[in-house]
């Protein structure tokens, strides 16, 4: 790129205040720009003409006329925003089609800078920020070097121009530390248990970057996965949460677009995804979703309460509600009918199934009731006639045709009152929506948008949920009866349900107590002291959350993995040192052997370790310093070369084993 005429381009159109993406008129907006050239706006073209150097770069002299190169012009730009887009981007977005702005079309897309990458970006508190160390100066200072903290400088790979890293980062992995847990406790695990279909039959649960890891699950899980739901990082900048919060805009964007594009890929043709999200970034996650899922596939955008107490004070309005944004993989698509049972009443059963002793259902209506299919007809039921009367002695009309109604009688599912008729309503929900038993509930009509506007959903009751089972240390999970709802509206039992931002194991504990397949994903170290702890507990036959409501009394299993790790294995050889000379020693193996950050001075660190004030800090800051080079996003080993020297000790040989046994039965293209 001619950087000479990018400052001229820059200094021609500093006059021109509506090209320019920031108010430093420091970044240019390109299709702003390009919009304008291509409508020939002659104050554009005028400046570009007041400019020699731009002038003969970009115009031909054609029979005495000058014609503007506009692919040469368009070609400039585009080279200029690659590069760029591998480097450094001011925080900007806008609404395009790519050519034209949201004013001059009705198709709307997200265009933002980094669309065309992949964030390199941990999802840790921790890793949303880095630890620098700056030499002092000053002779009479007795500490050699400072401990600072910056906001993490997010790194991109261009997915152009930074292929192989990319394909590097998404090869599959391989697994380690493999455990199943039963009601008989922590197991080895012998096999994988697999679908007829090759597919996975294993509950899991998997440690390790969420966005790695779906890639290593793509192949297995392709088109497979029924329900997704996840609780990302809301980017509020939140500093209690425990994921990384203070994403700039654009980079949380390109956070959330790379790990939604993927689990597309894992959603099966009648598959359903939900986010929840809240005010901070939903309008632009609803047009990114629109991009990756297809417009056409929004299903709708959900409000729930998330605190039913009013605070004493507000300066603008008190948010006390979130979303959940669902899309369709096609819209061809109809929720399940949602029939509410209460389990902690008594059941009883007759020869046609079970049923609670006075649930039953009117079939007179009532006097606002205009039923046109029903009838005003008398019946007979065990030799007694039973007329369409109220308790006030009015004629009304019975909700159903008498064919109907003597349909229902003939099926023995009319129950006899003193003065009435009403319909029992089975457990069985097969049953109930087959006969139409539950006269009130219409299997399309199963949920509003406003259902989740209620206390019933709110996050102090996820976590009342967990303090009952003595399990602390996560902020806002959400209550199991959430997502019993969203997973009783989409699934049927053995469905897989995905959720990869697992957090405290919600998803994976009401998915086990319904019968389906799941697979949770999560990064934290918390995830076995929270959700594999949580689920030990669902296996015992807890009876929180959703137990009772249907009817769980324990039993199952799940299979724990974690992304076999390569850079944890520095880490802890560096925490294992006990001299300085053992860390100048290691030093050397780290630069070789290991995956670094990406700012990491080499030669200058290998300066530093050698000079007597780094070797006269306490070992512990020493240790600190060097662990500070080694890059958290690179920090698994590929399926690939786990047999390479390289990565020995990182994997014993049961870990390859099952490794490979988990992606033997990926199906080639073709069969």
């Amino acid at each position: 790129m001619n950087t000479d005429i990018q400052t001229e381009l820059t200094q021609a159109l500093l006059s021109h205040e509506k090209v320019w993406a920031n108010e430093e008129k420091t970044i240019l907006a390109k299709n702003i720009l390009l919009d304008l050239v291509e409508k020939t706006d002659p104050t554009i073209i005028g400046l570009l003409l007041g400019n020699d150097e731009l002038k003969r770069h970009f115009f031909v002299e054609m029979n005495g006329v000058l014609v503007f190169k506009l692919q040469d012009f368009r070609f400039f730009l585009d080279k200029h925003s690659v590069n760029n887009s591998y480097t450094k981007y001011a925080n900007r977005i806008g609404l395009t089609d790519g050519n034209r702005f949201l004013k001059d079309n009705s198709d709307i897309v997200l265009d933002f800078p980094f669309k065309d990458c992949v964030l390199n970006g941990g999802q840790s508190t921790e890793e949303g920020e880095e630890i620098y160390f700056k030499r002092n100066n000053d002779q009479s200072d007795s500490q050699l070097y400072t401990k600072l903290t910056r906001k993490r400088q997010e790194i991109f790979f261009n997915q152009t121009l930074a292929f192989d890293e990319i394909d590097r980062l998404f090869d599959a992995k391989a697994f380690s530390k493999f455990s199943r847990y039963t009601a008989d406790g922590k197991q080895a695990v012998g096999e994988i248990k697999r679908h007829v279909d090759g597919t996975p039959a294993e509950n899991l649960i998997i440690k390790g970057n969420n966005l790695i890891a779906l890639h290593s699950l793509a192949k297995q899980f392709k088109d497979k996965v029924k329900l997704i739901y996840i609780d990302p990082p809301y980017n509020t900048g939140n500093d209690g949460f425990k994921y990384n919060d203070k994403f700039n805009h654009s980079s949380w964007l390109v956070f959330m677009k790379n790990r939604l594009e993927v689990a597309k890929e894992l959603l099966s043709d009648d598959g359903v995804i939900f986010v929840q999200i809240d005010d901070n970034e939903q309008a632009y996650l609803k047009v990114l979703m629109d991009e990756i899922f297809g417009r056409e596939n929004f299903i709708g955008t959900i409000p729930r309460l998330t605190s039913a107490q009013r605070p004493s004070q507000e300066k603008y309005f008190s948010i006390s509600h979130d979303y959940l944004i669902c899309y369709a993989f096609n819209k061809n698509y109809t929720f399940n009918a949602i029939i509410e049972r209460d389990f902690s009443q008594e059941i009883f059963q007759d020869e046609i199934g079970k049923f609670f002793k006075n649930d039953t259902s009117p079939i007179l209506a009532s006097a606002t009731q205009g039923y046109s299919k029903g009838g005003d007809y008398d019946i007979e039921v065990n030799g007694k006639i039973y007329q369409p009367v109220d308790s006030k002695g009015n004629r009304r009309r019975w909700l159903w045709t008498k064919e109907r109604m003597e349909k229902a009688i003939e099926l023995g599912i009319v129950v006899e009152t003193k003065t009435t008729l009403r319909v029992r309503n089975y457990i069985d929900k097969e049953f109930a929506v087959k006969t139409n038993t539950m006269i009130d509930k219409n299997p399309n009509l199963s949920m509003t948008t406003y259902d989740l506007m209620n206390s019933n959903y709110v996050n102090n009751i996820g976590t009342s949920e967990l303090t009952k089972l003595e399990i602390n240390g996560f902020s806002f999970p959400k209550p199991e009866k959430l997502i019993k709802r969203i997973i009783e509206l989409t699934t049927k039992p053995n469905d897989i349900v995905l959720d990869f931002h697992l957090g405290s194991g919600t998803t994976a504990t009401v998915a086990h107590k319904m019968n389906r397949q799941y697979i949770g994903i999560e990064q934290m170290d918390y995830i076995e002291t929270l959700a594999v702890e949580r689920l030990k507990k669902v296996i015992d036959g807890e009876q929180g959350g959703i137990s009772k409501a249907v009817n769980w009394q324990g039993g199952g299993e799940f299979v724990y993995a974690e992304l076999a790790p390569f850079n944890e294995t520095a880490k802890q050889q560096i925490l294992a040192c006990e001299s300085a000379g053992c860390l100048k020693a290691l030093f050397e193996d780290l630069c070789e052997r290991y995956f670094l950050k990406y700012n990491v001075s080499v030669n200058e660190f290998s300066q530093i370790i050698n000079e007597p004030e780094f070797q006269s800090l306490p070992l512990d800051e020493q240790k600190q310093m060097v662990l500070e080079m080694l890059d958290l996003n690179q920090m698994y080993v590929s399926l690939s070369e786990m047999d390479d020297e390289q990565f020995a000790g990182c994997l014993n040989d049961n870990d390859k084993a099952l490794s490979r046994a988990f992606y033997q039965a990926e199906k080639k293209d073709g069969e």
